[in-house]
């Protein structure tokens, strides 16, 4: 492994200071989960490891007072699932914060990732040219992949207060419980009417079956104005199946992940809406 740098950064300042200095030879540290594996791997030849657990800024966790989230980018899971108040009001983000998954490492398998493109998640990246944000879809650009520029680095991720009558839930399917990566993955959200019988909106986003996690627009439009049934959540998904892009790989076939794309999104939707109704 190439020798590298660790720094600690005492704040945002001076990691980006940090990162422009040393460019794509260098990657911030929240948790390390992922980076020391790919370090090891020598996935990565760095010259610098910016350890950002000591920048107050990425390690506030705020539900505030008007019922919105905001998780800074160094903020541990555990500290998301454990939090009464939060579990509570966003239990589709609890569905997968139990599981980790690391937004900036871009894997599309992330089980994190699409429970806050449901959510309707915007991230907000600083740099050397300033501070810009984007919804959590459009930040994954493809495997391993992400929208972080020259000098920039992830921030926070805030979620708006869930509307009343919305729920959501995120659900996976694994090969076996030693490989804890999944073949599919799918969370869904719905906001419903006054009578908790039709939908008004929707959102679905696929996990493990693209070069990105997906937002599938066209299931997610389809179930605006629909009926909250059973034949609805079916129909989404056929349609979430065909805007599925897998690949075969040694956790399962092209065949098998259409095929769980439709089974989850029909789970999903059913979860989501029972999760609704509760929500007055």
């Amino acid at each position: 492994m190439h020798p590298y740098q660790y720094i600690p950064a005492t704040n945002i300042t001076e990691a980006v200071s940090l990162l422009a200095r040393y460019g794509s030879r260098a990657r911030v540290m929240a948790g390390g989960t992922d980076l020391l594996v790919q370090l090891r791997g020598e996935r990565y030849e760095l010259d610098a490891v910016v350890d950002a657990k000591a920048i107050p800024e990425l390690m506030e966790l705020t539900l505030s007072t008007d019922g919105a989230l905001s998780i800074g980018a160094a903020v541990p899971c555990y500290q998301v699932y454990e939090d009464e108040a939060i579990v509570a009001a966003f239990p589709g983000i609890i569905d997968a914060a139990s599981l980790i998954g690391n937004l900036c490492n871009a894997t599309p398998s992330a089980d994190g990732i699409c429970p806050l493109i449901v959510y309707s998640g915007v991230v907000t990246l600083t740099g050397v040219g300033g501070t810009r944000t984007m919804p959590v879809e459009e930040f994954t650009t493809g495997p391993g992949r992400n929208a972080l520029g020259y000098g920039e680095m992830l921030i926070k991720i805030d979620l708006p207060k869930p509307a009343v009558h919305f729920g959501a839930a995120y659900q996976r399917f694994i090969p076996r419980n030693e490989m804890d990566i999944a073949v599919a993955g799918v969370a869904s959200a719905v906001t419903l009417d006054a009578s908790g019988q039709k939908i008004e909106s929707a959102r679905v986003a696929l996990a493990a079956v693209g070069p990105t996690p997906i937002f599938a627009t066209k299931a997610s439009g389809f179930l605006a104005g629909q009926p909250a049934s059973e034949e609805t959540f079916a129909k989404a998904g056929e349609i979430a199946s065909t805007e599925a892009t897998p690949i075969s790989d040694m956790r399962g076939t092209v065949e098998q992940r259409h095929h769980l794309v439709g089974v989850l999104t029909r789970r999903t939707l059913a979860q989501a809406v029972q999760r609704a109704r509760g929500n007055s």
